[in-house]
């Protein structure tokens, strides 16, 4: 609930500048984590993410609901949610952040970039910096990017039961396809 009222604020503040296109919605999205484990792979997509990035001033948001990774197995997408993410009681996972180089977003190009900002994940926020590579096109941003979880970081406790079928760390990627936020 925090991390929607940040969204919804973040939108509010900035609704006199939306006519000059300095804000960017999602059109299409992807985020998947895959984990080799000892014994089991994990991978799961989500496509129901929400984000804006304001090319103004290069600051984004992003947010994931978790209980719509979709998984090959049904069961191990029911002991994510229950088990693993909590999903009732941390139901987001967010970023809040600015991209560090000073890049004319409006300008069509390819650009490596970097995010400073808080990752939010099982409601344990930690201070990251992310890589990626943005697209600009006419009236389009496309984003990527891929790092890594660490589950110690985000205090996601694994059962001992299963601790050697899970790997500690998840390979994160994604890819946003940003247009121009109409009123």
């Amino acid at each position: 609930m925090r991390q929607f009222i940040l969204l919804a604020a973040f939108l509010m503040l900035s609704l006199g500048t939306l006519a000059q296109n300095q804000f960017y919605g999602i059109k299409t999205s992807e985020i998947s984590f895959f984990c080799k484990g000892p014994i089991v792979d994990i991978d799961a997509k989500n496509t129901k993410i929400s984000s804006v990035i304001n090319i103004a001033n290069r600051e984004l948001m992003v947010r994931i609901p978790i209980a719509q990774f979709q998984f090959g197995n049904k069961l191990m997408q029911q002991h994510f949610n229950e088990k693993y993410l909590e999903s009732e009681k941390f139901p987001y996972a967010t970023f809040k952040g600015k991209i560090i180089e000073g890049l004319d977003l409006g300008k069509p190009g390819i650009y490596s970039v970097n995010a400073s900002g808080i990752l939010t994940i099982h409601g344990v926020d930690q201070e990251r910096k992310l890589s990626g590579k943005i697209t600009v096109a006419e009236n389009t941003l496309v984003l990527e990017t891929a790092f890594d979880v660490l589950l110690i970081d985000h205090k996601i406790d694994i059962p001992k039961l299963v601790f050697k079928k899970i790997a500690e760390k998840i390979a994160v990627n994604a890819s946003f396809n940003y247009i121009p936020y109409k009123k």
